[in-house]
């Protein structure tokens, strides 16, 4: 056995061990030193620069944590309001796990709901949000609807006086100024796809040979796609072999002529797929298996996002991709409607950001949930109704 493969064998146990949620939190920080120390080796005696940034999030990214580290206090909880969720795209998954989330949410705060999708096209949801106005709802969630696309549209209903909260309509967590958005709930991008990146890297030993799935006009994914460009670029045993803008409202169409294209190209050379969103590899996956590519790869793809339960189903059985760097879908939903809550009371956002979380078949049996989501162990619905007074 080579001694590559002996660290690469030493981490995966590492990781194993630092999912335990029976862990203290002084060996979990002993242990996660040794998971970075281990990684870096694999990547040469002293990676530097956005290689060890990356490995750095790594170490600690797979843990399964249970504590709470999101606001204790806020407003109460205001009676009968009527809010909106314009959904980029349903067929999203991570925009349907959120909207799963604000519903569980708004059932327990005690408002009313209307969901609207806007099919995954300009037109859609540009109308979305003209139909969301129109109700005169008291307040407008976006799900994964870009702030600057759809900037006129959100002007509009701000006018009006309609409280707006994003979930990834900007490129960072937080409020943002024109087009009025009293604050948009995301993890942080850089982190999340510099995690996705790093996982690549250590699952070949810093001989990744990349592609890399992203879409124009999305500012979220961008920052992802450009990051994790980065991560492989400045990695000197690595490749990127492509960069693919390919819209995931367009992922049926084009991802199985796309995938068959790379593997005529690069064959085996292609050792990862990283893409900014699950959905790429709903069709990727079934294209290898057409062409007999056996499921453990190569390829095999890690996703910047979102956690599909299709993602999950993908990790869990060795089905070709191997992590995804999962949103607390869910919770992100809750936090949602909590933020619309302070902003109706007139209080400022809770400034809250999740932290970035891979799932892969190391940890899933901890981090996967009975659903096949990632929903933190973290009691999280009792403490928004604790603020809430429910």
């Amino acid at each position: 056995m080579t001694a590559k493969r002996i660290k690469f064998l030493r981490i995966n146990a590492l990781i194993g061990v630092l999912a335990s949620a029976s862990l203290g939190a002084g060996i979990q920080t002993a242990l996660g030193a040794q998971l970075a120390e281990a990684t870096s080796a694999s990547c040469g005696s002293s990676p530097s620069g956005p290689v060890a940034a990356a490995l750095e999030l790594l170490a600690t990214a797979q843990r399964h944590t249970t504590e709470w580290d999101g606001p204790v206090t806020g407003p109460k909880a205001l009676p009968d309001k009527l809010v909106v969720y314009a959904a980029q795209d349903m067929r999203n998954g991570g925009v349907l796990g959120v909207s799963e989330g604000v519903q569980s949410a708004i059932a327990a705060i005690g408002w009313r709901l209307k969901i609207i999708d806007g099919a995954g096209n300009v037109a859609g949801r540009v109308a979305a949000i003209n139909q969301a106005v129109a109700l005169k709802p008291d307040g407008i969630i976006l799900g994964s609807v870009d702030a600057q696309e759809e900037a006129k549209a959100i002007r509009a209903a701000a006018q009006q006086g309609i409280k707006i909260v994003g979930w990834h309509s900007t490129a960072s967590s937080g409020p943002v100024g024109d087009p009025p958005i009293f604050t948009n709930v995301t993890t942080d991008a850089t982190s999340v796809a510099k995690v996705a990146a790093a996982y690549a890297l250590q699952t070949t030993n810093c001989a990744a040979g990349s592609v890399i799935f992203w879409q124009s006009g999305d500012a979220i994914g961008i920052k992802k796609a450009q990051t994790m460009r980065d991560v492989i670029q400045a990695c000197s045993g690595c490749k990127l072999l492509d960069y693919v803008n390919t819209p995931l409202a367009d992922t049926a169409a084009r991802m199985p002529q796309n995938t068959t294209s790379l593997l005529q190209r690069f064959g085996k050379g292609w050792t990862t797929g990283l893409g900014i969103n699950d959905l790429y590899f709903d069709f990727a996956s079934p294209a290898l298996r057409s062409v007999g590519i056996p499921s453990s790869g190569p390829p095999t793809f890690i996703s910047a996002g979102d956690g599909s339960v299709a993602a999950f189903n993908r990790v869990r059985s060795g089905e070709y991709q191997i992590g995804t760097v999962a949103e607390p879908l869910h919770e992100a939903g809750w936090q949602l409607v909590d933020e619309l809550n302070r902003a109706l009371s007139g209080q400022p956002p809770s400034g809250y950001v999740a932290p970035v979380h891979l799932v892969t078949k190391d940890n899933i049996q901890y981090d996967g949930g009975p659903n096949n989501i990632y929903d933190p162990d973290n009691n999280y619905q009792m403490h928004y109704k604790t603020i809430w007074g429910k």
